[in-house]
């Protein structure tokens, strides 16, 4: 059961201080090193090597796209979207348009806090769909117990991860200035509160604040005095 408690970052005595990256490109290859001992996706907790997922690992069952389900990719907790429908950038040529042109957008496309490591299925059936409590029960991925609604547009998280996704939210809002709506914001202090900060989530806030340069504070405090500057 560690893999649903504990679904992302280990603990490091000493971590290092990087550039915050400054476009998507150069946080998936951030990303790939802060994730590699834990190794454990996000949506259904599997556990994986390299880019691809063991899918046994937690009884996951392709709903329809078996090869990209056996591949690592990175996932926007707060879909790119959302950040860009937003912006004058989106309306004159989508997130194209936006990376080349906004450098707002750019940095919260890059922002390692909404990144995630995510099976390639789960990631392209969320696609921007919102998060929302839904009355289904898990079946789609087998043991997976995330819940993607497609008619609705909604998506139900896993348990573990509810309240991590919430407070994602609310540091993306602030930091980069995105509107929630009165429900999303009702839900995601909901979540909040039913699902408090775990250890992990803790510990991955400190791992990714040593690369950004700030942590999320809907998380807690992080130390920066223990990151280790350098990229060795």
């Amino acid at each position: 059961m560690i893999r649903y408690l504990l679904p992302l970052i280990c603990y490091f005595t000493t971590l290092s201080l990087h550039a915050a990256p400054t476009t998507f490109a150069e946080a998936k290859r951030l990303a790939w090193p802060l994730y590699a001992k834990q190794s454990t996706e996000f949506y259904c907790g599997c556990k994986y090597s390299g880019n691809r997922v063991d899918l046994r690992s937690c009884g996951y069952t392709p709903r329809k796209n078996a090869g990209r389900a056996q591949r690592i990719e990175w996932e926007h907790i707060v879909p790119a979207w959302v950040i860009g429908h937003q912006r004058q950038c989106w309306q004159k040529g989508g997130r194209k348009n936006c990376a080349a042109n906004d450098a707002q957008f750019r940095k919260a496309e890059a922002d390692l806090h909404n990144l995630v490591p995510s099976i390639g299925e789960v990631n392209g059936d969320r696609s921007n769909y919102s998060f929302a409590w839904l009355p289904q029960k898990p079946h789609q991925y087998g043991q997976c117990e995330t819940v993607v609604d497609f008619k609705a547009r909604k998506v139900m998280p896993r348990p573990a991860i509810r309240g991590m996704i919430a407070r994602t939210y609310f540091y993306m809002s602030d930091r980069y200035q995105l509107r929630l709506s009165k429900q999303d914001r009702q839900l995601y202090e909901a979540w909040s509160k039913a699902y408090p900060v775990k250890p992990w989530e803790q510990q991955r806030n400190q791992q990714v604040a040593c690369v950004m340069g700030w942590g999320n504070p809907y998380v807690g405090k992080v130390d920066m005095s223990r990151c280790a500057r350098g990229r060795g």
